[in-house]
């Protein structure tokens, strides 16, 4: 495997069993959901976010998986339980694992296969780019959950 995919899939799957943690400290399913001051996009949001989006670009464009993404839903579903939030983080492994274990060095330099960003890029500058979005949302996940634990 080449070294850029096999460090993507590694700080991936770190992360996304970061977000599992995540989502499992929370002190009840309501907290998930919780919005608190400017913070608009709870945790069970930006989970359903991350999930669609990796799975999307990495699993269903890169790994030709039949997911069909709905990302209105990912910002507009509220109260889902903790269990299928988890359900989708496992799901999301999967498909990544799945997906970058059947990448080869010449696949990071050819153009990304779907126009994003209204630009064309390399499959290896948007794997680089999905794994620093997953972290940016995982950071604002840690946050919100230490902010809505907090007994006032």
């Amino acid at each position: 495997m080449d070294i850029l995919i096999d460090s993507v899939q590694k700080l991936m799957l770190r992360d996304l069993t970061k977000l599992r943690q995540e989502i499992n400290a929370y002190s009840s399913d309501d907290k998930l959901w919780t919005i608190a001051g400017d913070i608009k996009n709870p945790a069970g949001n930006l989970c359903l976010h991350l999930c669609g989006n990796l799975q999307h670009y990495i699993g269903n464009v890169l790994g030709r998986s039949s997911y069909i993404r709905n990302r209105d839903a990912e910002f507009a579903s509220r109260g889902l339980p903790k269990e299928t939030l988890i359900a989708e983080i496992d799901s999301t492994i999967m498909q990544v694992e799945k997906a970058l274990n059947h990448l080869d060095s010449a696949s990071l330099e050819q153009p990304y296969p779907e126009e994003v960003f209204n630009r064309p890029m390399t499959t290896g500058y948007f794997l680089i780019h999905l794994a620093g979005h997953l972290n940016y949302h995982l950071g604002q996940v840690n946050y919100h959950r230490r902010l809505t634990q907090i007994d006032h």
